[in-house]
């Protein structure tokens, strides 16, 4: 069994707080296609409940994170012009080591975003 475990949160960088209630989704990649694995909504402090992927569904390949941040901005009141300048944000990555731990934190604003390989 794995050791490794990939985790995400969303800091919304505009407002200097945690952003809440953001759709992610999770999906496996092999070519073209793509499977959805997870589908969650971030908590009060930006993250989910708990990892993505963990255990024996943790393995080395190639991801895709979408965060759905338009329907965030709009829920927490921001004008946003339509369409969105951004709107679902992708994050495409690899997973090279089954036994570490992999952390894709996005920072967000309405105009703008970030990430990283966090710890």
């Amino acid at each position: 069994m794995s050791a490794g475990r990939l985790t995400t949160h969303v800091l919304d960088t505009a407002s200097g707080r945690p952003a809440s209630g953001v759709r992610v989704r999770l999906y496996a990649r092999a070519g073209d296609s793509r499977t959805l694995l997870v589908e969650t909504l971030t908590n009060q402090d930006g993250r989910c409940d708990g990892p993505l992927l963990s255990g024996e569904s943790f393995a080395v390949g190639r991801y895709e994170l979408i965060f759905d941040v338009a329907a965030y901005f709009r829920r927490n009141g921001i004008a946003l012009p339509e369409p969105a300048f951004l709107d679902d944000v992708p994050i495409c990555f690899g997973i090279a080591d089954a036994g570490a731990h992999y952390h894709v934190p996005l920072l967000i604003s309405p105009y703008g975003y970030s990430t990283y390989r966090g710890s």
